[in-house]
């Protein structure tokens, strides 16, 4: 099969989702790689290693199978041809045009953020997730500094002087790892989940940490809140609204609201998405920080990350073929998002009003 990496055109991406090593790996493996010029450049890997992977440097979009880290661009929305398979993250819910030009291409979209969502695995998004989850609560503190625009605290505190505090909504990949850091650091922490289910290990891991099932006290946490940082995610669906403007406007002026979840819409009522060039806005006094694509702040390890999970699924596609890879790989169906002009994924069409097809009508 031909493969296509091309370069990604999303502010601030920097990440690749295929390093030489997996190109050679898809060479050793009878197929074809064409990497677009500078694909890697922003992770490190150079075109001149490409070439020495046994990879071709050349037009990605011409091949049967492209592989990439983020959703399509305006500049690449008439790039999918009929018969194409597209393998990224998708994040069609919030973007109804995006969804518009992926249904009239007649192309497939394998979305990397579902895949494995029917056991809960999410194999392709749970590096990432960690990653941002990680991220949040270095960007929250930078951004709490008076010269970043913030009120002025140190989350671990001083001797004698209070920790800052940190809200942490949603106890899966992200809520954990943020929780982890935030700990790490001293801070004082909170962490809401919706259910009792993931909390156990946490409590024995971060015995100093308080625990929240619901958001009935979300309200009176984030008063005195210096950092809030938003995780909670259903995998092609949107973000549910779980922080409101009143509460927003209840917290300390230069607060900071890190909204992971942004590229299925966010947790906050005020959030929208923000670049890496711009990755900040103040709305009620509160610094947003709403970057859809935090991980690539550090491309290489995201990309080393990406394509360790990403490269077993790219292989069972190139050498079964769609149908072939969805009976050796069941968990890939649930990232069949559209095909043949068809919305195949079902939380995605409830979300976005379109009429669903289950996949096995379109894949035969």
């Amino acid at each position: 099969m031909r493969i296509g990496l091309p370069r990604e055109l999303k502010d601030g991406e920097f990440r690749v989702a295929m390093t030489p090593e997996g190109a050679r790996a898809l060479v050793a493996a009878g197929h074809a790689l064409v990497v677009e010029p500078g694909a890697g450049a922003g992770s490190g890997f150079s075109d001149a290693d490409y070439a020495a992977a046994g990879a071709a440097l050349g037009a990605a979009w011409d091949t049967d199978l492209i592989v990439k880290v983020k959703e399509l661009q305006p500049a690449e929305q008439a790039r999918p041809r009929r018969g194409q398979l597209v393998f990224g993250f998708q994040h069609f819910a919030p973007e109804p045009e995006l969804l518009d030009a992926a249904l009239a291409s007649g192309a497939t979209f394998i979305a990397f953020e579902t895949v494995g969502q029917a056991d809960g695995r999410l194999p392709i998004l749970a590096p990432m997730s960690a990653i941002a989850g990680r991220l949040a609560v270095q960007v929250g503190a930078w951004f709490l500094q008076k010269q970043a625009g913030g009120s002025g605290v140190l989350l671990p505190g001083l001797e004698d002087i209070a920790a800052g505090r940190v809200a942490i909504l949603g106890a899966g990949n992200v809520g954990a790892n943020a929780l982890a850091v935030a700990c790490g650091l001293g801070a004082q922490v909170a962490l809401f989940a919706s259910s009792e289910r993931r909390l156990p290990p946490l409590r024995a891991r971060h015995p100093r940490a308080t625990f929240h099932v619901g958001t009935q006290t979300l309200a009176d946490t984030l008063r005195t809140t210096d950092l809030a940082i938003g995780g909670v995610l259903t995998p092609g669906r949107l973000s549910p609204k779980l922080v409101t403007r009143p509460m927003l406007r209840a917290m300390r002026r230069g607060s900071v609201l890190v909204d992971v979840g942004i590229d299925q819409g966010g947790i906050a009522e005020t959030s929208r998405p923000t670049t890496h060039s711009e990755p900040t806005y103040v709305e009620e006094g509160v610094i947003h920080y709403c970057v859809p694509n935090m991980p690539a702040a550090c491309a290489r390890t995201a990309s080393l990350a990406l394509e360790r999970v990403v490269l077993p699924y790219v292989l069972a596609i190139a050498n079964r073929g769609l149908q072939g890879a969805l009976a050796a790989r069941p968990e890939l169906a649930d990232g069949v998002q559209v095909r043949q002009g068809c919305v195949t994924h079902a939380h995605l069409a409830r979300d976005t009003a379109r009429a669903h097809t289950p996949l096995t009508a379109v894949v035969s």
